[in-house]
């Protein structure tokens, strides 16, 4: 459930909403997590430099239309990492690409928040 616009609090999801999912195997490996706003931990494989690896991640409160927002928070290197998604019905694919030259062998815990959209 989204709260209101409240001047202390701001604008966002209400106590519940949230989830969390850690991934097993690899990076590369899909999920579940149907939530509008939660912490995903990635696989602790390695990521070779430069290298981008895809995921499906299973989340029925998606749409097509949706923006998802990630935040790197820890475990790992911040600012080593870019995190995206394509959102389809029900699911979407995410992207976490190593940025640094080096392999990387961490398990790096994003947040997300899913922002409903149309398309007008």
């Amino acid at each position: 459930a989204i709260t209101t616009a409240d001047p202390l609090s701001g604008v966002g999801y209400a106590t519940g909403a949230g989830g969390s999912v850690t991934q097993l195997t690899s990076k590369a490996t899909a999920f579940t997590l149907s939530t509008p706003v939660g912490k995903i931990t990635f696989a602790a494989d390695s990521l070779a430099g430069d290298t981008t690896v895809s995921a499906a991640w299973t989340n029925t409160v998606l749409a097509a239309t949706d923006l998802i927002v990630f935040n790197h928070v820890s475990g790992g290197t911040v600012g080593s990492y870019n995190c995206n998604a394509l959102p389809a019905a029900g699911s979407a694919t995410i992207y976490l690409r190593n940025l640094t030259a080096g392999a990387l062998s961490e398990a790096a815990v994003f947040t997300f928040a899913v922002i409903k959209g149309v398309v007008t």
